[in-house]
């Protein structure tokens, strides 16, 4: 009979000390990003005490949802959120609606001035927010005496001007993405018999849908938390405020009510929370389809 012999043993794979210590960096910055939404979550459930001890624990044992309860019973909570959600869903539908179109504009068709048109997109986003926002508001002022559902104190104003500011980012992403498709494919679907149109919209809209899919987290995120522009164009309706208003009632010069506060900017963070979570599996399953195609 012969003997028979024990597989060898795969040696065992030792990390690299490089690798190990930017796992450990990767560790810490985490962390450290991690803690203060932490802390956010973790002073929405303290009780006030709690809250203004002078000697704050990073744990409780008596938590309570009274800070929610006064937050969610707040006058116009409902209407607030209401608005915001409005705003960002109009906001990234019209971001991806014409940052595609513009970017295949751009890159698919040869015309005049379309250099200068590149270059003015990307000086757009070069200029800081806070230049803008006081002639943005005069310019709103005049177009509500034009359009008043686009001028101050109305939500078409947001909308406007947190898709001026998210347009030059987003055409200048999805340019890359649409100068990646060959333009061989393009070629190849007009002899089989397809359109232009059903070339946009059936064959290159999909395979740009991991950069679509990224700015729509953009702009959702960044229309969203607004504060600068709700606080500037909305002056005295309080019907159209958002989100980031309705929490600034908390805040007093005396006494401010930190409960509150965390407990609305929690309440705050689970829709983008869950809005981040569908759009990444959405991500996560076009570009495995793309590898396998």
């Amino acid at each position: 009979m012969g003997v028979i012999t024990a597989p060898a043993r795969r040696p065992r794979r030792v990390k690299k000390p490089g690798r190990l210590i930017a796992e450990i960096i990767c560790v810490v910055i985490a962390g450290m990003v991690a803690f203060p939404v932490y802390w956010m979550v973790l002073s929405a459930f303290k009780p006030t005490g709690q809250i203004q001890s002078d000697n704050p624990r990073p744990w409780t044992l008596t938590p309570t949802l009274e800070h929610f309860e006064r937050v969610l019973s707040g006058e116009g909570f409902a209407l607030f959120f209401l608005n915001s959600v409005i705003v960002a869903v109009v906001v990234v539908a019209l971001s991806l609606l014409l940052s595609f179109l513009s970017a295949v504009a751009l890159t698919r068709f040869n015309f005049k001035g379309r250099t200068v048109l590149l270059v003015m997109v990307l000086v757009a986003q070069m200029v800081p927010v806070e230049a803008l926002t006081i002639p943005l508001f005069f310019l709103m002022r005049s177009v509500g005496d034009v359009a008043p559902a686009f001028g101050t104190n109305h939500l078409g104003s947001l909308i406007l001007v947190h898709l001026a500011f998210s347009l030059p980012f987003a055409i200048w992403m999805l340019r890359g993405f649409v100068a990646a498709v060959p333009q061989e494919l393009e070629e190849a679907s007009k002899i089989d018999g397809a359109s232009r149109m059903r070339f946009t919209w059936q064959i290159l809209f999909p395979l740009v849908a991991p950069g679509l899919v990224a700015i729509s987290v953009l702009a959702f995120i960044h229309a969203w938390n607004d504060f600068l522009f709700a606080k500037t164009f909305i002056i005295s309706n309080t019907e159209n405020q958002t989100l980031p208003l309705a929490i600034l009632v908390f805040f007093k010069p005396e006494d401010t009510d930190w409960g509150a506060v965390m407990a609305g900017s929690t309440l705050m963070t689970i829709p983008v929370l869950v809005f981040f979570i569908l759009v990444q599996r959405r991500l996560v399953s076009v570009m495995g389809g793309a590898v396998k195609g």
